[in-house]
């Protein structure tokens, strides 16, 4: 049984559960207090765990006994000295009422092949679990989540190296930065061809993050934990004050969440320049703000439309941007690769330079939305989709690419256009059809002719019925 079997054994128990009310994203939180128990028995690595809380001794409880002794394990390891212990359950509680279906979760995950998972890799099997909540709609984690192979699309571009400080603003259940950490153990024979002490960076100092919400951040530490990452991972909100310990990074990979702030409140941080309640263009202040001035420092943010073209304070922080960073390619992503539908969405990549002034030169866009099939889950995005982009943005001369949805805007005409971003989509071809039809403005023009000898030849039919039958001809 290999990991994409056991995710779907895993996500099938959740029937078990809907006479007792659980929401696929309680039930994800379940399974994690249980799994991680599981896990750290099958990783060897139950040390951190007092003796008597440990999967073994939770398996051998039934009925009434066993969701008795379950409700106090959630207490005591939600205050137990071990930091990363007493943040995955912290305030932790059950919402399962009945001690059968427990019962039955429990023994279902106890006889799974975990050799094979083992195998695999523990870290990549949870992964799976999480993506097969974002991509259940009913779930609502879709927006915890961003699509793997636009992830691994954008680290393979950003490129990480060892060494670098790598952050999260907007974690999730930090995508990003694992996918970064498997990029970079892939290239180093998972850290065993660095120095202990480069490797120790690597494990305990080089991927950070921070997120808002407590199950998804909970989340995030099981899925760190079971990939072998230390890195710091707080509870918060990156946009007060708690977010300010984020900067002088030399990568940042995140997709902020969309909307506003609730009821329209502003941040409660005092390093953004530009106040406003849009969450994305606070995100990005943050993000370019807290990149090193060194000319080397990078980011990929994934933003919705409206940040491209938003007036006035948008206006303002696009052209901050533009001044601080090397704004150098902008990729408009198709719809529907996001769970939330019909969301327009797209990849800013930028460099920090080393002075605040003119350091966008040119940005060059591929549209990678326009005349596109249509994406959701029975016809999902692939790396293949990226392919042609990816070469794009490689290229050393990128005059050279020839590919119609690759295109160059100079600073200048950026800036006659009001700092909008919202540049480089090609033409529609599911508007061709239109294309004989005459102009509108001239045929209302034709229109009004026409009307006007209509009512020039119907005014001469009135005169002459009015000389043959005299005045009582009534007009109508």
């Amino acid at each position: 049984m290999n990991n994409q079997e056991i995710v779907q054994k895993l996500w099938s128990l959740c029937n078990v559960l809907r006479d007792d009310g659980i929401t696929y994203h309680q039930y994800v939180t379940e399974l994690t207090y249980l799994l991680f128990l599981k896990m750290m028995k099958e990783q060897q690595s139950e040390a951190v765990i007092p003796e008597e809380y440990r999967w073994d001794n939770l398996l051998e409880k039934e009925g009434l006994e066993l969701k008795t002794f379950y409700q106090h394990l959630l207490l005591e390891l939600g205050s137990n000295e071990n930091e990363r212990l007493r943040l995955i359950y912290t305030d932790s509680s059950t919402s399962i009422s009945e001690p059968k279906n427990m019962e039955k979760i429990m023994k279902s995950i106890d006889a799974l092949d975990w050799y094979n998972a083992k195998e695999e890799g523990l870290g990549d099997l949870y992964e799976g679990l999480l993506e097969k909540n974002a991509s259940e709609t009913k779930s609502g984690a879709g927006q915890y989540f961003t699509p793997r192979v636009l992830i691994d699309a954008i680290v393979q571009l950003v490129d990480p190296k060892v060494g670098e400080r790598c952050n999260d603003p907007a974690a999730g259940t930090f995508g990003f930065m694992i996918a970064a950490d498997r990029y970079l153990k892939n290239k180093t024979d998972d850290y065993f061809d660095l120095d202990p002490k480069d490797a120790e960076f690597q494990k305990k100092e080089a991927f950070t993050g921070m997120e808002l919400v407590k199950d998804t951040h909970r989340l995030a530490l099981m899925n760190a934990l079971l990939h072998n990452m230390e890195g710091r991972m707080e509870h918060g909100d990156s946009l007060s004050s708690n977010g300010k310990w984020m900067k002088d990074f030399d990568v940042i990979l995140t997709n902020p969440p969309f909307g506003t702030k609730k009821g329209g409140e502003r941040v409660s941080r005092d390093d953004l320049t530009f106040e406003t309640s849009n969450k994305q263009l606070n995100f990005l202040q943050l993000i370019y703000n807290a990149l090193k001035e060194d000319g080397n420092a990078r980011a990929a943010v994934v933003l919705p439309d409206n940040v491209l073209f938003e007036s006035g304070i948008g206006s303002q922080i696009r052209r901050d941007l533009m001044n601080k960073c090397n704004l150098h390619t902008i990729l408009r992503l198709p719809t529907g690769i996001f769970y939330a539908q019909g969301v327009k969405t797209n990849v800013l990549f930028f460099n920090r330079g080393t002075t605040d002034q003119d350091n966008t030169k040119d940005v060059w866009v591929y549209d990678l939305r326009t005349n596109m099939t249509s994406f959701g889950k029975r016809n999902q995005l692939t790396m293949a989709h990226f392919e042609n982009f990816m070469k794009a943005y490689v290229e050393e001369d990128r005059t050279k690419v020839q590919d119609e949805r690759w295109n160059k805007f100079t600073r200048e005409e950026i800036t006659k256009k009001d700092d909008s971003l919202d540049i480089g989509l090609i033409a529609d071809e599911s508007l061709s059809s239109y294309e004989n039809l005459p102009d509108p403005i001239e045929s209302a023009e034709e229109a009004i002719v026409k009307l006007q000898k209509a009512m020039d030849l119907l005014n001469e039919v009135v005169e002459e019925l009015r000389a043959v039958e005299g005045d009582e001809v009534v007009t109508k």
